[in-house]
Order: structure tokens, then C-alpha cells, then sequence
């Protein structure tokens, strides 16, 4: 009897929580089951681009740098560029003044995306402060970087169109790219410039997007079809917008899957990364609970995602900083490496880190690049290192572990992985490194970011 009472109460428990995620699905507004797409970083064992050469780390600095002077222009100044009045249809990259040579800064993480029919799989860099997406294609008319893999091949896709220069893509592409859109034979040309001086340009087109499974798929995927494109560090094909613009892949997916999406960032050399895209990817368990604060929506950039940095804590205490210094426009995003902190902010992190970093004897080392507070020792050796935490408006916090706080940047040396943001206009950056091991869920929908330990498996 006792067995029968048992298994009665289980079926009635199940049903009770398949309806408990039921309503949850409800109220996050679900049409579809989330898209799961495994997530590399470029140099760590991703199955497509750990064969390259890898970069030093003074380079992946110098770039990261590129890219905080980008982003703190476009939220300083709102300007969008104005092309010259060389002759675009030529897709002459002469009237941009770009300089082809140098990687882009944003190729950090990157996931496989299928494309055109029958789909063809390219890895694409993710990054969640560009709102528009593009890849390189043939017949490729003036310069395609190295990348590993074919190109895109419009003419072998039955579903392939380009886009003309009266639809409302084609208008919406200065918010999403800052650039003015052009036209070649009633053809929407895009260019996509960066930081870095790196950039791409070719048509507007849209095909159908196939992501995993094969059977999640989207018909008319508006993305660029890279005639010119010079730069983009680690050989991919080209890079996928998260950004909050309505020509991202994330809004052009959230009709169908609910606009959300999360990820997990893998470290260098760590596998179990993740791009979840879909509202049920912020329903977390209760081993890993999300803590949400407010997503923020600053007028000099509606497509970045802002948060408030409300405190910051070394070995369980607040930094001697006057509350008033974190009142700065603050964005998280994943193609920053380093996270960049207004002066007064950092000093203080600082000289709280060091302290007691000396104090378990570990001694100093020559600065590196940006970083000033560098250690002798790798980090595998040190067993000392203090927590710093991170917290947001509402609670929500970063409880760092060592391999978010410290960086092996040379052999024996290691440094504080946190720098100020040397540009000018106060603007502090939440860098992927510290996101490293986090599930990180942006909530569109309402407004919210959320961060959970332990989100790579």
C-alpha cells in the first residue's frame, strides 16, 4: 500500500512541476524550445580553428584596446561615419580610411552556423556589441582575409536574393552598422567598419539560416554578403550580431524563440561553451540560479547592453571608492577581453589586490601593456589569491575565482586582468574574462541580465 501511496505521489509531483515549467515557459513567452549551439574561443580546441598560430597576448591587447576606444567613441559622440565620395560600387575601401592590415578585435568566441540551401556549417565570431552579421562570400571581388573553410557561395543556394536599396532593411542598415547603406544596380551595399580599422563591405542579402539541429532554421536571414573585408582575427568566416538593433540574429530569431538568449564562455584552453538562444535558455536550476539586474538603455546607444556597477570587493570588502565614481554608463560585453574601469574605481581595486597579494609574498613584476599590477609566478601556483566580487544594481553579483582575476600573460609573470579605460568619457566595460565559466542570460524582453555559476559543462 505504502508503494502504490508512493507512486501515486510521484506522478502527481511530476505532473506538478511539468506544469510549475509549463508556467514559467508562459510567462517568458516561449514559442519554441531554445537553439543550443555549442561555443569556442578561437584559441582553445574548437574543431576548426585550433591549427592556427596563435597570437601573443600584447597583441590581443593592443586589439582589445582598438575595440574600448570604438566602443567608448560610439557611446561618447553617437556620430554614425559618412562615407566619402569615392565610387562605392567598386567596393573601393579607400574612401573608409581603414587600414587592412590589422586584425579585428572581436574575435574571441565563435560558433558554427549553417547557411543557404542545401546549408553549408562556417564558424562565425559572436559578439554582443555589433547588431549586424556577415560573412565572406565569392565571387569575392576585391579581398577576402584568410579563413578556414570555403567561402559562401550565393550562386550554389537555392534560397540566396540579394536585397534592394528600398527595403526596409536596407534603411535600417545606418543604425545597425553606423555607416550609410549604398546602392550598385538597385543592390543594397552595406559596409560594417570597426574599431580596429578592420571592416566589411558587400550586398545586403538574406538566405535561409540553419542552426542545431538542421531542422531549427530560419527562411529569410538578413545578413551582409562580404565582397571586401580585410581583418578579423582567427580566420573565421565572419561574425554573428547579438546586439539589440532589429537586424541581429537574436531579434530576427526572438519572433520565433522569444527574445532571450544566454551563453557560457569557455576559457582559452577549456571546452563546454554554450549559446543559448530562446526565453526557456534563462529558466536556470537550482544549483545555478540566476541573479538578474536591470538591463539599462543609455539614448547614445540603445543597441548595447548597459548595466549598473553598484560595488566592487577584495576579500570580502568594499574597495575605498565614493559611491558616486560607479555612476558611469557601464556595458558587458563578449568581445572585450579585459575589463576596463574608470580611473578612481581601479586605483582603489588596485591597491586592495596588491596589498594583500604582497602580503602573502608574492612579489611584483615589471607592468605589461595596459596591465600594472603584475605578479612573479604563474597562476597555477599561486594558492593565495583573494575573491573579488562584482556587484550589479539589485544583488546581482560576479564572485571571481582566480582564473577570472588573474592573467598568465607571459611565462612567469602574472597580471591583474583589469585595466582603466584610458579613452576618454568614463566609460567602464565588463570584459569576457571575467564572464569566463559564467552563464551570463540577457532577458530582452524585460529589460534584465542575469549571471549563474557554474554554466560551462
Amino acid at each position: 500500500m505504502g508503494l502504490v501511496l508512493f507512486l501515486i505521489f510521484s506522478t502527481l509531483l511530476a505532473k506538478a512541476c511539468s506544469f510549475a515549467e509549463y508556467q514559467k515557459d508562459e510567462q517568458l513567452g516561449l514559442k519554441h524550445a531554445p537553439l543550443h549551439l555549442s561555443l569556442y574561443h578561437v584559441l582553445g580546441p574548437g574543431p576548426l580553428l585550433s591549427s592556427q598560430s596563435p597570437i601573443s597576448f600584447f597583441e590581443v591587447l593592443a586589439q582589445d584596446e582598438a575595440r574600448v576606444r570604438s566602443i567608448t567613441s560610439r557611446i561618447a559622440n553617437n556620430k554614425l561615419n559618412k562615407s566619402g565620395s569615392s565610387n562605392p560600387a567598386n567596393f573601393n575601401s579607400s574612401y573608409i580610411s581603414l587600414n587592412p592590415g590589422f586584425s579585428i578585435g572581436v574575435g574571441n568566441y565563435y560558433v558554427n552556423v549553417g547557411l543557404g540551401t542545401p546549408a553549408k556549417y562556417y564558424p562565425m565570431v559572436v559578439d554582443t556589441g555589433s547588431s549586424f552579421s556577415w560573412l565572406q562570400c565569392q565571387p569575392c571581388s576585391v579581398y577576402c582575409h584568410k579563413q578556414v573553410g570555403p567561402l559562401f557561395n550565393p550562386s550554389a543556394s537555392n534560397t540566396y536574393k540579394s536585397l534592394s536599396c528600398t527595403t526596409s532593411q536596407c534603411y535600417s542598415l545606418k543604425e545597425a552598422t553606423l555607416n550609410d547603406p549604398f546602392c550598385k544596380s538597385n543592390v543594397c551595399i552595406y559596409t560594417a567598419s570597426y574599431g580596429d580599422q578592420s571592416f566589411s563591405q558587400g550586398y545586403l542579402s538574406q538566405d535561409l539560416l540553419s542552426l542545431t539541429p538542421p531542422s531549427q532554421t530560419l527562411p529569410a536571414f538578413v545578413f551582409g554578403c562580404g565582397q571586401n573585408n580585410q581583418g578579423l582575427f582567427g580566420q573565421t568566416a565572419g561574425l554573428i550580431g547579438l546586439a539589440r538593433h532589429k537586424l541581429s540574429m537574436l531579434a530576427q530569431l526572438s519572433t520565433k524563440y522569444g527574445y532571450a538568449f544566454s551563453y557560457c564562455l569557455p576559457t582559452s584552453g577549456g571546452s563546454g561553451g554554450s549559446l543559448s538562444i530562446g526565453s526557456t535558455s534563462l529558466i536556470s536550476s537550482p544549483s545555478s540560479a540566476y541573479k538578474f539586474t536591470p538591463m539599462i538603455t543609455d539614448s547614445h546607444d540603445r543597441s548595447l547592453y548597459f548595466l549598473r556597477l553598484a560595488a566592487i570587493t577584495v576579500a570580502g570588502k568594499p574597495i575605498v571608492v565614493a559611491v558616486s565614481q560607479y555612476s558611469v554608463p557601464t556595458i558587458l560585453d563578449s568581445g572585450t577581453t579585459i575589463t576596463r574601469l574608470p580611473m578612481s574605481i581601479y586605483t582603489a581595486l588596485r591597491q586592495a589586490f596588491v596589498k594583500i597579494m604582497m602580503s602573502s609574498n608574492y612579489q611584483m613584476a615589471p607592468p605589461y601593456s595596459i596591465l600594472d599590477a603584475c605578479f612573479k609566478g604563474s597562476l597555477k601556483e599561486m594558492s593565495a589569491v583573494p575573491k573579488v566580487g562584482m556587484i550589479f544594481q539589485g544583488g546581482a553579483d560576479l564572485t571571481l575565482a582566480p582564473h577570472n582575476i588573474l592573467f598568465d600573460v607571459d611565462k612567469g609573470i602574472t597580471c591583474l586582468a583589469f585595466a582603466t579605460n584610458s579613452a576618454t568619457g568614463g566609460v567602464a566595460i565588463i570584459g569576457n574574462h571575467q564572464q569566463q565559466t559564467y552563464k551570463v542570460g540577457y532577458d530582452v524582453s524585460n529589460s534584465r541580465i542575469g549571471f549563474a555559476a557554474g554554466g560551462c559543462h
